[in-house]
């Protein structure tokens, strides 16, 4: 295993590292004004929301690696403590990527990048039209991590309002991952489109107490087939099947033809009910996948 000593190694080579590990991150596309009116705008993927009471998002524009200049939007926000942070879906990408040009000062991205600025409600920089949702916010704090090149800026804001597209919500007025579409930062020139097969559901552990990997059975937990996510859904359940419902699911010969095939070859005929129970735990099917393991108790004390 490769080990870094971030005090060792170039700060180009630490920071490539950290973004490649640290994926994939959101990407807050900021929008300032400068004490003139001028505004900027540029996208910061060192960001995320840290709190909903007060409603707080951080995102940080970093000094450049390769001359220790401020962002234009650390700038502006020195003079005007006031962004909008609309997030990036994927029609919205390359203009995006476009607006993190390093342009000189007093350049409009609104204009290089071929997006429409919309005036904002409780806020001086605008908002940008084509975002699907856009966070008007306040600068609650400024925090200076460092004073060399790489070093990052926590800009900390409050948020004041949010606007939704009603074209990314579904029927319960939620936010739908599939119509929001959007993209995140991996390392290097590579973005992750968070959408389509790359999305997944993990049931979460919130108002249910799970046995825990330790409370499954050790023939079980030591399985050559199941991973060690199978096995996390398995100590996800709060309790198991009954005796009573194992031996109802398998009279009713769901896994009758494994056992006419395997009967007689107990490792081959454990081997093979681990396998369908990894296809059920990868459909989601976490209660039947337990049936199917647990009809096989009988197998191990043999």
């Amino acid at each position: 295993m490769l080990t870094i000593d971030p005090l060792q190694v170039k700060m180009s080579v630490l920071h490539a590292h950290l973004l490649g590990a640290v994926a994939p991150r959101p990407i807050a596309f900021a929008s300032t004004i400068d004490i003139d009116g001028n505004p900027n705008l540029s996208p910061f993927s060192f960001f995320n929301v840290f709190s909903a009471n007060p409603p707080i998002a951080i995102f940080s524009p970093a000094r450049s690696g390769r001359t220790n200049t401020t962002k234009h939007t650390f700038d502006n926000i020195q003079q005007v403590k006031e962004v909008v942070i609309n997030v990036v879906n994927y029609d919205l990408v390359q203009q995006a990527s476009l607006a993190s040009t390093e342009y000189e000062k007093g350049v409009n991205e609104f204009v290089k990048a071929g997006l429409t600025p919309i005036a904002s409600d409780k806020v001086k920089p605008f908002r940008v039209k084509e975002s699907p949702v856009q966070m008007e916010c306040r600068v609650r704090e400024v925090i200076e991590l460092g004073n060399q090149g790489g070093a990052g800026n926590l800009i900390m804001c409050e948020i004041l309002l949010i606007h939704i597209s009603e074209s990314v919500l579904d029927e319960h007025g939620h936010i739908d991952p599939n119509k929001i579409d959007l993209v995140a930062r991996m390392g290097g020139d590579w973005y992750c489109r968070a959408s389509g097969p790359a999305l997944f559901k993990v049931a979460k552990p919130i108002l249910t107490k799970g046995i825990g990997i330790d409370g499954i059975p050790e023939h079980i937990r030591n399985s050559k087939i199941l991973t060690g996510n199978n096995l996390g859904q398995l100590g996800n359940i709060e309790l198991l099947p009954s005796y009573e419902d194992v031996n109802h699911y398998k009279q009713s010969g769901a896994i009758s033809e494994a056992y006419e095939v395997y009967g007689k070859n107990l490792n081959k005929l454990e081997n093979h009910l681990h396998h369908i129970a990894k296809c059920l735990l990868d459909d989601g099917k976490i209660e039947e996948a337990w049936k199917v393991l647990l009809s096989a108790e009988e197998i191990t004390q043999h």
